[in-house]
């Protein structure tokens, strides 16, 4: 049965690349209808910030995949990245990015790279929430729900079970952000205990990023948060040989995006030197996807064995491993070919079990909520002793300064007066806490008549209001079943 599907050219080298991508399809025998859609540049200029038209939206909701080229987004002036504004509009929750060596033909310090990248799409900073603060201050959210994090980590083992893969691994830094990356690592431990044939481990971002740079045969699965994953895919996609190899899936419960993980490469475009292996990798993935099996193993075969023959595009040539420098469309013609071939070193396709979109199974009763106090951020453009004598002058029936910090640092009350930091004037936070409550315990019981209301916070706001404080926001403290929902200042 035809499938449609949605093409979208892009920018820079993707119309080249994308032309190559459907002109292989074409020639495998793919049973699609392509349905063209303009996004990327062009459409910014026209005044739509997203990079994409409403119409497109009515075309995704017809086809339900997309085949993407990469898109330019043009810097600054409020412009949204259009792969963000998809993944979230779409409900794209998991990135796939399968990554693996082309040893000995393509040349590599890693011959045995075969990783794959599970990237949750939609939360962490990638939000794209910021705000400038103050004069010197600028602010980006992370936000993580405990059901994003669930849905991401079953999903990479979910996709180890249906292909045959060993291990998965977790990627965060919990060890400083405790509740956001914290929600995401303890989801780990929790689901992984559901899948006892999977091996399972856990690393600090950081050391796991060296670690995959350095011994990168060591992985298998890696499932992360999305700033982490955007980094690591190209940091693994450039060990194997050159990042512009890679293809991603873009996998939702209703909807796909296929791309390859590179970018548009403005500099290169219409020169007839782009490497189109990325796109055409994305190209299988969609095919799979789509339930056509046999054109997409003809595809990825012929491919392999076009670059196991040592045809290759500039930015993999080498003189000791290749033995013909081609263009992007004499690399297409070699790939047409090669249908019906099979690479004789490089691995054949081996399909697995059909990869089923999982759900959160978010098990967790809900915990009781109470609100006792808020944190306030200041801009405060005075020396911090003047911050402190308003704040001496200052009565509240409820309320009471228990903390003061700036940039997450406590800067008072001190336990030692002679390592009092520096003060940096601008964005200052005021910890306000009932009084009578401590707000540390981890299990505090809150006696009726501390309870704090969202009317004590606009009550203490306006007597601050009055004293001419310039406050930017403020967030309210909860504990959830007696805990602090919040973290204490460094130094505290």
């Amino acid at each position: 049965m035809t499938k449609q599907i949605t093409v979208a050219y892009g920018d820079g080298i993707g119309p080249e690349i994308m032309d190559s991508a459907l002109e292989i399809l074409r020639s495998a025998g793919a049973d699609i209808e392509i349905s063209i859609i303009e996004v990327g540049k062009n459409i910014y200029e026209k005044g739509f910030n997203s990079g994409l038209m409403p119409s497109a939206f009515e075309n995704l909701n017809n086809t339900r995949v997309l085949l993407k080229a990469p898109i330019t987004t043009p810097q600054g002036g409020g412009y949204k990245s259009l792969n963000v504004t998809l993944r979230k509009k779409l409900g794209l929750f998991a990135n796939v990015r399968p990554i693996s060596s082309f040893h000995p033909f393509i040349t590599t310090k890693f011959p045995k790279i075969d990783v794959v990248i599970v990237r949750e799409n939609e939360e962490d900073l990638y939000a794209g929430i910021e705000y400038r603060q103050t004069d010197q201050t600028y602010e980006c959210l992370k936000l993580v729900t405990r059901e994003g994090c669930e849905k991401i980590v079953r999903y990479a083992f979910e996709y180890a079970v249906a292909n045959n893969r060993k291990k998965v691994s977790c990627f965060s830094k919990d060890n400083i952000m405790k509740m956001t990356d914290g929600t995401f690592h303890k989801a780990f431990d929790e689901i992984a205990k559901e899948y006892p044939q999977i091996q399972n481990d856990h690393y600090i971002i950081d050391i796991g990023t060296a670690r995959l740079a350095a011994k990168p045969e060591i992985f298998d699965v890696i499932v992360t948060m999305n700033l982490y994953g955007d980094i690591i895919s190209d940091v693994v996609a450039e060990t194997s040989g050159s990042v512009g190899l890679a293809g991603s899936a873009n996998i939702g419960k209703d909807y796909a995006m296929f791309e390859a993980i590179h970018g548009s490469a403005p500099d290169i475009a219409g020169q007839d030197i782009a490497n189109p292996t990325g796109l055409i990798h994305a190209a299988v993935m969609m095919l799979l996807h789509i339930d056509q099996n046999e054109v997409a193993i003809k595809i990825r075969n012929a491919l392999y064995k076009t670059i196991e023959d040592g045809i290759h595009t500039g930015d993999i040539y080498n003189s000791a491993t290749s033995k013909k420098k081609v263009g992007t469309k004499e690399f297409t013609a070699a790939v047409i070919e090669n249908l019906g071939q099979k690479p004789h070193q490089l691995p054949e396709l081996i399909i697995g079990a059909k990869q089923a979109v999982s759900n959160a199974m978010n098990s967790q009763k809900l915990e009781i909520k109470s609100l006792i106090g808020f944190d306030l951020f200041l801009d405060w453009p005075k020396e911090f002793s003047d911050l402190l004598d308003v704040l001496k002058q200052m009565e509240s029936e409820k309320l009471e300064v228990k903390m003061i910090s700036a940039k997450g640092l406590l800067l008072w009350p001190l336990l030692d007066q002679y390592l009092m930091p520096n003060y940096s004037k601008g964005l200052t936070v005021l910890r306000f806490i009932g009084k009578g409550i401590t707000g540390k315990s981890s299990n505090e019981i809150i006696d009726a008549n501390k309870k704090i209301s969202q009317q004590d916070i606009i009550e203490m706001l306006s007597i601050l209001n009055e004293k001419k404080f310039d406050f930017v926001k403020y967030e309210g403290l909860y504990l959830f079943d007696g805990k602090p929902g919040y973290t204490s200042g460094q130094g505290e």
